[in-house]
């Protein structure tokens, strides 16, 4: 599927840093590296999950602000393959706040009609956490208004790497011809083929890593990067991503005639 444009039906204006700003054109499909916490944390003296449990609300903050903004799909990397080899204590941690946000929020992100997908190897989650995880996707399951994309266990090489073990399968089980094999193809072997390629990549706190988030669905994203610690990162944040992201020109490799 080749990567999607969105644009506002209904321009709405923002205020950014007092000025008034119509924004028009927005990314059909925004992804988030959330990244910072332990930064926040150690400039204020507090252990690292404290950082974690402030991320937290900018998570809620930026969820709350792309639904009402017009976002379509938002992708949050939540927890990366990698993310394992952390502290087991820091690691229950972070299944523990995934539990408090799905469990608090699903009654708000319900009433806003915010669909709750998944990618990743969610079977290698805490149980308790999967289950409350799995409990949640299906009662969005039929909502209509932001696809709100939790990448849980991800890696975007692991997810490459499913991929082409369940073409092997259809290959192994001759479903499936080797010439047939092409980008569209393995596309629909991705975790969610549904969801377009994304259109902007926001990291927060000053890195410019990819760090292995969306390899396949990022190949033609833009990227915003912003000194700002995640869970210092507000509406206007995302405002002013957003408005950098109109002034983009996305050619998509061709040259405009």
């Amino acid at each position: 599927m080749a990567p999607l444009l969105g644009y506002n039906t209904n321009p709405m204006k923002i205020v950014v840093d007092g000025a008034t700003h119509l924004l028009k054109q927005l990314p059909v499909h925004v992804g988030v590296i959330m990244d910072g916490n332990g930064r926040w944390a150690k400039k204020r003296g507090l252990p690292r999950t404290a950082g974690h449990r402030a991320g937290m609300k900018s998570v809620k903050t930026i969820v709350n602000a792309s639904g009402t903004i017009g976002i379509k799909y938002l992708t949050l990397y939540a927890f990366s393959v990698e993310n394992w080899l952390r502290p087991k204590p820091e690691v229950s941690i972070l299944m523990h706040l995934l539990r408090d946000y799905l469990m608090s929020e699903i009654d708000e992100l319900d009433a806003k009609r915010v669909k709750i997908i998944t990618s990743g190897r969610t079977n290698d989650l805490e149980a308790r956490a999967r289950t409350i995880l799995l409990d949640s996707i299906e009662r969005t399951k039929h909502n209509k208004g932001l696809v709100l994309n939790l990448a849980l266990s991800y890696g975007g090489k692991a997810e490459i790497v499913d991929a082409v073990k369940r073409l092997s399968r259809d290959l192994l089980a001759h479903a499936l011809k080797p010439e047939r094999i092409d980008e569209e193809v393995l596309r629909r072997c991705l975790y969610h083929p549904e969801v377009p390629d994304a259109d902007l990549i926001i990291r927060t706190s000053g890195e410019n890593r990819l760090s292995n988030f969306l390899l396949w669905q990022a190949a033609y994203a833009e990227f915003y990067t912003t000194d700002v610690l995640w869970p210092d990162f507000g509406e206007q944040d995302l405002h002013r991503a957003l408005l950098d992201y109109q002034n983009r020109d996305r050619r998509f490799g061709k040259v405009k005639p």
